[in-house]
């Protein structure tokens, strides 16, 4: 080839090549913005992140919908693609700053202790260092559809215990009414564990040695024992999951009476059940001794990943969410029960008597009840020192593998007795055939069993997990 044709050629290739950087220069130079990534299943998340970028020109906001924790364990094991920011839930939040994939914001969050409820501010703390901000909170109380107790003679908002809950249970099982279900709610069982003052789980300081005592917790027996009996005596219903379309279906028909739930459930409540409009009220959570006392059950906090390179930004979108008065309102509106103190003393919300739907139409859901004011109560009984476990998100997942084969062999047992009372009183099949008895479900299993089984499944994990196990 001619030399003169090998410098068209290069000459070319040196124009496309610089074309090419101008290009990517000039995309670059379209949005100078620092861009942070925000992990969330928060509703409202997006129309915040737009807020926040018209208030910080400089910071450009992605966020993607995510639920659970499988995305994040999984960018962690290959090291690459963790957000910038995600939403964790309380329960989840040791786990992920035991092992050092959250960053400490202790020194960025210096007297924010007072803004937070005490119970939300001690779930985002781990040895008195902070992993995050509170974003919402989830005290725990008692809901109940009205209109059934009442045809059972029960005045609902007089249950203070355990034992007038037990006495309403028995009222409610003669008219042919569940008082509550539970198939094995990991997440609720943990909230009745904390109400009744149990702290079965700690961690050092040092994140290294985790006590596990669920057999001789003193909290733990005593609702354990509590809710044996109430299963015993078929007073509640084992067979529908929490969420269910049976469950949503027995509750909307008024077979499944009352609910121990966080403060979230109204808007839930709402959604899923909206023929209980008017008919739903709530009160505080009875105890065992009817002194007040209270957990958390759900809530969540914001978290700067340790990973990310740009930390301040990460906060200052953080900050934004969760302590700022227009973060924290866009929530709230938005059906979220709020963590911090101001929210929940304000006159606008104790006031509140309707539940907004997804349509933006205010509905009275419970009757004209000022619900907040029984919720926000509810929010200062909660006790600040139940420990989660630093490996919780696995925890909870077990529990189904141990602890629910006490309540599958209940519903079992129920099931078998009533076809067998069945067959003795004569029945048979719509087309005249014998009812057939079904397998004996076998030796009794407890919920304290289960418990145990659990416990030792846990033992088991977080040693070969590198824990120190006492």
């Amino acid at each position: 080839m001619a030399i003169g044709g090998t410098k068209r050629i290069i000459t070319a290739i040196l124009t496309i090549l610089t074309t090419a950087a101008v290009t990517l220069t000039g995309a670059c130079a379209s949005d100078p913005r620092t861009e942070i990534v925000v992990w969330s299943w928060e509703p409202s998340m997006t129309a915040l992140a737009r807020a926040f970028e018209a208030d910080n020109p400089d910071i450009r906001v992605t966020v993607r919908d995510t639920s659970g924790y499988s995305n994040l364990n999984a960018a962690i094991q290959d090291g690459y693609g963790l957000p910038d920011v995600a939403q964790i839930e309380y329960f989840a939040l040791p786990q992920y700053a035991v092992s050092g994939q959250l960053l400490d914001i202790t020194d960025r969050v210096a007297g924010y202790d007072g803004y937070y409820t005490p119970g939300t501010w001690s779930s985002v703390q781990l040895a008195d260092r902070v992993y995050g901000l509170p974003m919402d909170s989830g005290p725990m109380a008692f809901f109940y559809n009205k209109d059934v107790f009442d045809q059972a003679g029960v005045d609902a908002s007089t249950i203070r215990t355990w034992d007038d809950y037990y006495e309403a249970a028995r009222k409610l099982k003669k008219i042919g009414v569940y008082i509550t279900s539970d198939a094995g709610d990991a997440s609720f069982y943990a909230a009745m564990i904390w109400l009744a003052g149990g702290r079965p789980f700690h961690t050092s300081d040092d994140g290294k040695t985790v006590t596990i005592d669920l057999d001789h917790d003193e909290g733990t027996r005593t609702f354990t024992e509590f809710w044996q009996r109430m299963i015993d005596e078929g007073l509640v219903d084992t067979s529908a999951a929490t969420w269910s379309h049976s469950w949503k279906k027995q509750v909307g028909s008024g077979q499944i009476a009352s609910v121990f739930a966080g403060a979230w459930m109204p808007s839930l409540l709402l959604a899923d059940v909206p023929g209980g409009a008017g008919l739903w009220r709530v009160a505080q959570i009875p105890t065992a001794d009817g002194e007040p006392a209270n957990a958390e059950n759900g809530g969540s906090a914001l978290t700067v990943l340790q990973s990310t390179r740009k930390p301040d930004a990460a906060m200052r979108f953080v900050d934004y969410v969760c302590h700022s008065e227009d973060g924290i309102a866009e929530r709230v509106a938005g059906g979220a029960f709020p963590a911090d103190n101001a929210t929940l003393s304000s006159e606008d919300f104790l006031e509140r008597t309707t539940v907004r739907d997804s349509r933006g139409i205010d509905v009275p859901y419970f009757g004209g009840q000022q619900y907040n004011k029984v919720l926000s109560q509810a929010a200062e009984y909660v006790s600040t020192d139940y420990e989660y476990l630093p490996f919780e998100v696995y925890a909870r997942s077990d529990f189904s593998s141990t602890v629910t084969d006490a309540y599958e062999w209940s519903a079992a047992k129920r099931h078998y007795e009533d076809v067998k009372d069945r067959i003795e009183a004569g029945e048979t099949k719509r087309n005249g055939d014998a009812l057939t008895l079904p397998e004996h479900p076998g030796k009794r299993i407890t919920l304290m069993d289960g418990l145990e089984s659990w416990q030792a499944d846990l033992k088991e994990y977080g040693f070969n997990q590198g824990f120190t196990i006492e």
